[in-house]
């Protein structure tokens, strides 16, 4: 039984939103010197943290890092795949804050 084809849920950016959850596609470098969100890279965002790839272990550090980054409970992230993987999906529920990297620049009059 063929469900249909498998839709990409953010596109061709690395976040997207569903009603007032942010999908956010992740590119993780466990074993990081610091803990930081990075640049994105294609349709990831790339996500350091200090924690060793054993077992999931970096992937649950990586959501206790950034849950005060949205201003959200740990358990208001979800790992939708991608749990003992670098790539990995997750489902932010209702962010009270955005990082950086997820507000657009401002268009300066005349710099268009």
């Amino acid at each position: 039984m063929s469900r249909g084809p498998i839709r990409n849920a953010t596109g061709d950016a690395f976040f997207a939103w569903d009603g007032d959850v942010l999908v956010v596609n992740i590119l993780g470098k466990p074993s990081a010197s610091q803990d930081a969100i990075g640049k994105p890279k294609g349709t990831q965002l790339k996500v350091s943290v200090t924690a060793k790839p054993r077992g999931g272990k970096a992937t649950d550090h990586m959501v206790r890092f950034l849950a005060p980054l949205f201003g959200v409970a740990v358990a208001d992230i979800e790992v939708v795949f991608g749990r003992e993987n670098v790539n990995k999906q997750l489902r932010i529920r209702a962010p009270k804050k955005l990082p950086a990297v997820f507000v657009p620049p401002l268009v300066q009059p005349g710099s268009a």
